[in-house]
């Protein structure tokens, strides 16, 4: 085993953490309270290569993988500027595409996912069927050289910055009665396809719809891969959302550690540095080491993934081992703080939106629990 990272890694860790700081947590927290895209900062990292460094280069990508892809949201949070976006639009939906999509609709869309020109997002959960996918009740019907797709997605990201989404839908059952679910490229300004935007308190950048399908209809060659062939298709990329998704809150519990060790280091009470007071420093310590944890699980996962291994439960462990690291270290930074943790002047309460957000998706907590109880631990399911 070798755990010390490559050159070429180091190097982008370097380079993303450059374009990334030039914006930084000011940046951040100024469009996350405004609830505006941070549109700047995704053309910089694509223009730099790093929003499609895990596409192939015969499309313009960076010829790397899922482990690459982490870096590139580890260090753009660590710097304080998290982006959701890379979980959908360059984890799953370009994964999903490069891996099963047809040869045209690669060439129509991998482009521009990797120079950061396009965002495909993806549209998978809905309001009656939660965590059970096979209870999806959006439809897709074949009728000629089209599929007409009926239904209703809720929670979808970013669908306002799209020019298009990945849909999961029901296009018939099998012999046994189970769902025989497709996937398919729909473009956002489709005919039939309504979006409202739905509300959310927490204060982060991307936007929430509600999207309902009624009757649009879509070309037979935006088939992804094989009619059914759904399942199999859909944890391709949600395997690369959850390993994201963690290096996500690991860069973000990098981020609130760094500025509350500096701010233990500069506060001085009774003459002392705060941050000399074990009540102040073993939190912070505790969260470090969790954050490492973290960081470890997802390098695994990732590496399982870009070489063919199952990844379901490393994947599913390092999205709940960096979550809650990224909520005890932002906890533990607000702490730290004391009251200035929740002054606008120090901008730590986005943060802790997004990772409460992680907490949950894409996957929450109890179900991760259940699957390694289940898969890890050979108990019986629970559900």
């Amino acid at each position: 085993m070798d755990f010390a990272e490559t050159d070429e890694h180091r190097d982008l860790r370097a380079a993303v953490a450059a374009v990334a700081g030039d914006f930084g947590g000011a940046y951040f927290v100024e469009r996350a309270r405004a609830g505006e895209p941070t549109t700047e900062l995704w053309d910089a990292l694509g223009k730099s290569g790093f929003v499609g460094v895990n596409i192939p280069e015969e499309y313009g990508g960076g010829g790397g993988g899922l482990v690459e892809l982490a870096l590139v949201c580890e260090e753009a949070a660590a710097q304080g500027a998290p982006l959701l976006l890379l979980l959908v639009s360059s984890a799953i939906s370009a994964e999903v595409i490069a891996e099963f999509g047809s040869a045209e609709l690669k060439q129509r869309w991998l482009p521009g996912l990797a120079d950061g020109s396009t965002k495909v997002v993806f549209a998978i959960t809905e309001p009656d069927a939660g965590s059970n996918t096979h209870r999806l009740s959006t439809t897709a019907v074949r009728d000629g050289d089209h599929w007409v797709l009926n239904g209703t997605k809720h929670y979808i990201s970013g669908v306002d910055e799209a020019e298009a989404l990945v849909v999961v839908a029901r296009s018939g059952r099998d012999d046994a009665g189970n769902a025989r679910l497709s996937l398919f490229v729909v473009d956002t300004d489709a005919p039939g396809l309504q979006r409202t935007h739905l509300p959310v308190d927490i204060q982060v950048p991307e936007k929430q719809f509600v999207l309902h399908f009624d009757d649009v209809r879509v070309p037979a060659a935006n088939l992804i891969g094989e009619e059914g062939a759904g399942f199999r298709q859909v944890f391709h990329g949600l395997n690369p959302e959850r390993i994201t998704g963690a290096a996500v809150c690991v860069g973000v519990a990098r981020y609130a550690l760094a500025q509350a060790a500096r701010y233990a280091g500069d506060r001085r009470v009774w003459d002392t540095p705060i941050g000399a007071h074990q009540g102040v420093s073993h939190p912070l310590a505790k969260a470090a080491i969790e954050t490492e944890l973290a960081a470890l699980m997802t390098r695994k996962a990732a590496w399982c993934h870009d070489h063919g291994l199952p990844a379901g439960e490393a994947s599913n462990m390092a999205k709940y081992a960096a979550a809650e690291a990224a909520l005890n270290a932002l906890d533990a930074a607000i702490q730290t703080h004391g009251g200035n943790g929740l002054a606008r002047e120090y901008g730590l309460l986005p943060y802790w939106g997004m990772a409460r957000l992680l907490r949950i998706a894409p996957v929450n907590r109890e179900m991760i629990l259940n699957f390694v109880a289940q898969h890890t631990l050979g108990l019986p399911k629970s559900y």
